[in-house]
Formats: structure tokens, sequence, C-alpha cells
């Protein structure tokens, strides 16, 4: 088996992921848009690439001189993406991960599947590209809100800003769950397919950040009360059954915000 993973966007998820996989034995590319972190790549063993999706030139068929691609750029350049898959498609790549995010689906007071409505957004259209593409295999990965180590929730919400929708529902996940998530769906071989990947508790907005500012010892938040809730509530059941997985971090209030991935 070619274990070597090529990971496009080696920033604040795929880097994390990169440093997973080189320990479970793979041999990992990374791209990032600054020539400053090649000697932090290096030292990681990571293979750095210098990479821009605005820019991509005939350079890139080396990064792309792998088995697994990793998607993790939160672009939406749908000519960006558009040219890398005619990179992709002359390459050896035969699996792509896409990272996505549940932002695509409509807001509309229920219980969101795979299978739920879409927004007419541009990363729908991008999506799209890889899923219909047919010189490789494609898994989408919608992650829900991204938080864990310098991304404090706690924190999203500062300096006077305020929060909207307070009885709304929270969908987030923590950036080790997203890690071990996308590891096993390349251990394991899990191609052509959707899943949202979300902790399966969804305390209402207020109680939340409520709870994870005070847990930093930051000031109370203030909501804009709103006579009308709109919300949505992310499903993670299929990912559950598909992939037999356990939340590291599943109940979102009993995590204590101040401590617990320092």
């Amino acid at each position: 088996m070619n274990k070597t993973v090529s990971i496009l966007g080696c920033g604040w998820l795929g880097k994390p992921l990169a440093i997973k996989l080189i320990a479970e034995g793979y041999t990992v590319k990374g791209s990032t848009t600054s020539i400053s972190k090649f000697n932090e790549f290096k030292n990681l063993g990571i293979a750095p690439y210098l990479i821009t999706l605005e820019n991509i030139s005939v350079r890139i068929n080396e990064f792309l001189a792998s088995e697994i691609l990793v998607v993790a750029l939160p672009s939406k350049n749908y000519d960006g993406f558009k040219k890398l898959i005619n990179y992709i498609e002359k390459s050896s790549i035969k699996k792509v991960l896409f990272i996505s995010s549940t932002s695509v689906y409509i807001s509309n007071n229920e219980l969101v599947t795979e299978a739920s409505p879409l927004q007419n957004v541009p990363l729908v259209s991008i999506e799209n590209l890889f899923i219909e593409n047919k010189f490789f295999k494609a898994t989408i990965v919608r992650f829900a809100g991204l938080f864990g180590y310098d991304r404090k929730p706690g924190n999203f919400f500062k300096n006077g800003r305020k929060i909207p929708n307070p009885e709304g529902f929270v969908n987030m996940i923590h950036q080790d769950d997203c890690v071990l998530i996308l590891e096993k769906i390349i251990k394991n071989n899990y191609w052509n397919e959707l899943f949202n990947a979300c902790a399966g508790t969804h305390p209402k907005r207020r109680d939340y950040y409520i709870k994870t500012t005070l847990d930093i010892n930051n000031e109370p938040p203030v909501f804009i009360e709103t006579e009308h809730t709109v919300f949505k509530i992310i499903s993670n059941k299929k990912l559950k059954a598909v992939l037999d997985y356990k939340f590291k971090y599943g109940n979102l209030m009993n995590i204590n915000y101040e401590n617990f991935d320092s």
C-alpha cells in the first residue's frame, strides 16, 4: 500500500492531522503559503511545499505524487479548485478527502442530516467538483464549528461583540475529534462518502457561551434578543454508525474550557 498522503493546507487542522499520520507510519507532504514555515514542517517530519490555490502551476506535480490528497483549505475560489482538479487528474492521486463545512445547510429549525437541503453557496459547487469527478474517489467531511487549543469558544465574542440568536443551538467539534475522524477515514478506506462531523450535544447558544466565557474568566457575554429563533441541529448519526466512532469531546457542557486541552 502507498502510504504517502499530501495535505493541501497544512494549517490549524491540516498540521495536527499530518503529525498524527506520521506517527501512524505515513509519509506526509504538506503545503503552506509561507516559506517561513518550512523549518517547522521539516522538524515535524512533514515535507514542505509552497503552494497557493490562486497561483497553481506545474510545480504542484511533485506535491501530488501521492495516493491520497487531503484538501484542508478554507478558500471559496471555485476556479482555483477547478484548476487544481485538472492537475489531480494527471497525477497519481486516487483518493481525495475534502474538508467542508456544515454551513452549507439551510437553517430550517430541524435536525440536519447529509440528505438535508443545501444553500446555493460557492462551497456546495466546489464540493460537487470533487464528488462528480470520475478520476478519483472523493469523501466529503462537513465539519461543524471548530474549537480547541488556541480556538476557545469563550473568546469568539470579545470586545463588546454581541451574540445573536441566543435561543438557537450550537454545532461544534473539537480539533482532536476532527483529526481522529479524518485519520479513521484514511486508514479504513471510507471513500465515496459524505459525512457530517459534529459533537452529539447541542446546548443553547446562551447556555454555551455563558459557560465558555466564564470558564476562561472573560466578561459575561451580551446577547441580541430576538423574537424568532433560527437554528439547525447537525446530526452525526451516519458518521458514528459507519465509522464506529466515539467522540472524545462529545458533551460540550461537560468540558472545562479553561484547561481541558492545555
